[in-house]
């Protein structure tokens, strides 16, 4: 199916930052005041056609234009993506991630590197981008990340790398992940995906990415993104590494949990195999604490355990009527609809019930996700369900966005108390109480309150639980000596080390639902701590 591309102009039709508390629509109307009421003659604007420059002083005395005509990205209209399962962000040309790379000031103290979990060079990948020095880019942001494709789509930039951008207090950031994702897309284009050598081995051509054989041995359990980006880190330190995977398709949350329009899963599959050219080896549908234990793995022949187990359980309102039929965890249909590809049965052989009337419990990405793909599903009417107002919404602002365009209705401070089922047992109704925000709660949002009296019913014929998840027991159940949280997360400390010797961990089994970016900052951290670990602490050093 051909896409439709539109283009959007104007520095007003950009999503802004979000601010934790804030209401999403004042706060992208500060960010666009911001941008457009300067006083002309204090702030020297100059304005030729659709672009807007800001003349300013440097650290070195000399006057430079800020360019703040973020370029936009093309994406499907929203007409078209209701009825495809296909990327709705299109992605930057050439030409337009070069003009976005030119508006990077190079600041000689790069607050944006501060706000990136994983420690990219953003200004060097950016000017390489901007001097046309594509495999340049690609070398610099694949010496920190394994995964930028992944990551220039699905994380959190406007809360992290670019939201310590110097432009961002115009209005106007560098599209650090725009860039990011451009860089991997062309990539993927290329004949650049040569197997890295040995250091001594490095030649004129592709530096390497591996170093010597050390000889040492680690599991990684869990595919993940915080399992992958460990794996990645010690295997260019020379480790051998086998990554043990429960599914029998490798990425976690990445293949079972994010929408094909939101994450291709060609785009998953062409990262993991830039990490088995590391020489990292996957064991697939290889359920650990059940086919084989932690103390099996370090008992035979592996030196190190990294745990990157997420937290796949899912979470429940523990409500009447929560086990009828057409009632759904968001991780049952999430995983139905992406890994068993059930929007393409009976081509695949998973069905999942296509609702006419569908109802999303939750405000995150996650509930997003479910809401959008009941749409593309056929759903006549979707509803995401929300106790607290949109300002507390945890979700991103561009995935709202993104489904209020797609015809999703948005019903806020609304919480179910019951569901009730017809006379073959399958949801029919639900009933909701109207809620009010009272004081805030330890996450710093109003908690909300029911309104006494107002509980009412509405029709459904599919409700989706997308209210958080909770670790897996299993691994932590029959591992002696890992001891565990009041949440049933893993005990670490700042680099990931478990209260278990020789067994670290990171990701969503220690935080809790996060994001992506921030397991694997973790996956990083912990390989570099494992790492020293194998080099000079390990019992054999002694």
């Amino acid at each position: 199916m051909n896409a439709t591309v539109h283009y959007r102009k104007n520095i007003d039709d950009e999503q802004s930052p979000s601010k934790k508390g804030m209401d999403a629509t004042v706060m992208a109307t500060q960010l666009r005041a911001i941008a457009s009421n300067f006083d002309d003659k204090q702030h020297g604007i100059i304005r030729k056609g659709s672009k807007t420059t800001v003349e300013r002083d440097t650290m070195s005395g000399k006057n430079k234009k800020l360019n703040l005509n973020r370029v936009s990205m093309p994406k499907q209209s929203p007409e078209e993506r209701r009825h495809n399962f296909l990327e709705v962000a299109c992605g930057y040309s050439e030409e337009q991630a070069i003009e976005e790379a030119k508006r990077c000031l190079q600041c000689k103290k790069p607050r944006c590197m501060e706000g990136c979990p994983v420690g990219i060079d953003i200004p060097n990948f950016i000017r390489a981008i901007r001097d046309g020095e594509m495999e340049d880019a690609v070398r610099i942001i694949k010496a920190k990340n394994s995964l930028p494709g992944i990551c220039g789509r699905v994380c959190p930039q406007e809360v992290q790398c670019e939201s310590r951008c110097v432009l961002e207090k115009k209005g106007a950031p560098i599209a650090i992940g725009r860039l990011e994702r451009f860089v991997a897309d062309w990539e993927s284009r290329q004949d650049l995906s040569e197997k890295p050598t040995h250091l001594e081995e490095e030649g004129k051509g592709r530096p390497s990415a591996v170093q010597p054989p050390t000889g040492k041995k680690v599991a990684v359990v869990g595919a993940g993104p915080a399992g992958l980006t460990c794996a990645a880190d010690l295997a260019k330190r020379g480790h051998k590494v086998t990554v043990f995977e429960a599914l029998h398709d490798a990425g976690g949350v990445l293949i079972y949990g994010i929408p094909e329009f939101r994450l291709p899963k060609d785009i998953v599959r062409s990262e993991v195999d830039y990490v088995k050219t590391l020489g990292v080896e996957f064991e697939l549908d290889s359920v650990v604490g059940r086919l084989v234990q932690v103390d099996e793995l370090l008992n035979n022949g592996f030196d190190a355990v990294f745990l990157g187990i997420g937290a796949g359980a899912p979470r429940f309102l523990n409500i009447p009527g929560e086990n009828l039929n057409g009632v759904y965890s968001a991780n049952e249909y999430l995983t139905r609809v992406n890994l068993m590809k059930a929007y393409q049965f009976p081509k695949y052989d998973t069905p999942i019930r296509q609702g006419k009337r569908v109802a999303v419990v939750g405000g995150g990405n996650v509930a997003m996700d479910a809401a959008r793909c009941a749409v593309r599903l056929g759903a006549e009417e979707v509803h995401v369900v929300y106790r607290r107002s949109e300002a507390e919404m945890p979700a991103r602002l561009e995935e709202i966005e993104n489904a209020k365009e797609e015809g999703v209705i948005f019903d806020f401070l609304t919480n179910p108390t019951r569901f009730v089922a017809d006379d073959r047992g399958r949801v029919e109704r639900m009933e909701v109480v109207n809620m009010v925000l009272g004081e805030p709660d330890a996450s710093g949002r109003r908690r909300p309150v029911a309104e006494k009296g107002s509980e009412h019913m509405v029709d459904v014929d599919t409700v989706i639980i997308a209210v958080g998840t909770i670790p897996n027991p299993l691994v932590p159940g029959n591992t002696p000596g890992l001891e565990t949280t009041k949440w049933g997360t893993l005990v670490v400390d700042d680099d990931g080390r478990t209260t278990r010797d020789g067994v670290w961990a990171g990701g969503d089994i220690t935080t809790g639902g996060a994001t992506v970016i921030s397991a694997m900052g973790a996956g990083k951290k912990a390989a570099e701590d494992i790492d020293h670990w194998l080099r000079e602490d390990g019992p054999w050093n002694r």
